[in-house]
């Protein structure tokens, strides 16, 4: 493990991205990229369970940690990836402090939790380093809590208290319809509950996060003390790149045609 929860817990400012695609070649790109985290999406993303181990193991030689998010609360979710080799796993729609209670168990062996253990899996070197995974697993898996709902937004406080919550992530466009903001993001409404959620991570002494709607949406987020923070995605990079390269395969060949008119 890459030691990301480490640095959680120090206040670093890390920076990530969402991988949608299901590859683990883009994986492999975006995790040489820089980024100090990326985050495999089974909620929205393209790929499977199959996919997930295919790109941990490609991600494996690179600088960014492995996250995953999965499509619900249901332990064998949670349980999957992270004998996979996830190093944290990110749970969306939260709407209580219970939901946050059974993503933390579900990220935890017993009796802290409802994980259940194997040897003989990728997380713990087939069991090699089995012991050392069981004795260390607890400080070095990360647990994500997404913020988008408006229930969540009652119990803030206490869902960041939660042993095993890490980091209280914004789902951006999930709460901007769950507020009834969406396409605003200046809203008072909206700033309140990120603002909120910024507070009761420092409160408790965790991370808040949110994957940028847009890079100029930077300082809204940072400004309040949000440190964990996502840009972009593989879909995007291959999508804005594609586009770029023909808008300006299009501009040259209309220019060299102008030219060649006179």
């Amino acid at each position: 493990m890459k030691e990301l929860k480490a640095r959680i817990r120090r206040g670093e400012t890390l920076f990530g991205c969402w991988l949608s695609l299901g590859n683990p070649l883009t994986a492999e790109t975006v995790g040489l990229a820089g980024f100090d985290w990326v985050l495999i999406d089974l909620e929205h993303g393209s790929g499977t369970e199959a996919s997930v181990l295919a790109q941990l193991q490609a991600l494996e030689h690179t600088p960014a940690s492995a996250i995953v998010r999965v499509e619900s609360l249901e332990r064998i979710r949670a349980q999957r990836v992270l004998d996979f080799g996830a190093e944290g796993v990110m749970f969306p729609r939260s709407r209580s402090v219970m939901d946050a209670r059974q993503a933390a168990e579900a990220m935890r062996f017993q009796p802290d939790g409802a994980r259940g253990a194997a040897r003989l899996v990728r997380a713990n070197r087939f069991g090699i380093e089995f012991d050392k995974y069981y004795a260390t697993s607890k400080e070095r898996l990360v647990g994500i809590v997404q913020i988008e709902t408006k229930e969540i937004l009652q119990v803030l406080d206490d869902v960041a208290s939660v042993d095993g919550v890490d980091v209280l992530f914004v789902g951006p466009t999930d709460l901007s319809l769950a507020l009834g903001t969406l396409g605003q993001p200046n809203h008072p409404r909206y700033l309140a509950a990120i603002e909120a959620t910024a507070a009761a991570a420092r409160k408790a002494g965790k991370a808040a996060g949110i994957l940028l709607p847009s890079l100029d949406e930077f300082h809204t987020y940072y400004d309040r003390g949000f440190r964990f923070i996502a840009s972009g995605s593989d879909t995007e990079f291959v999508n804005l790149g594609a586009r770029k390269t023909i808008e300006t395969l299009a501009r040259l060949c209309s220019k060299a045609n102008t030219e060649k008119s006179k």
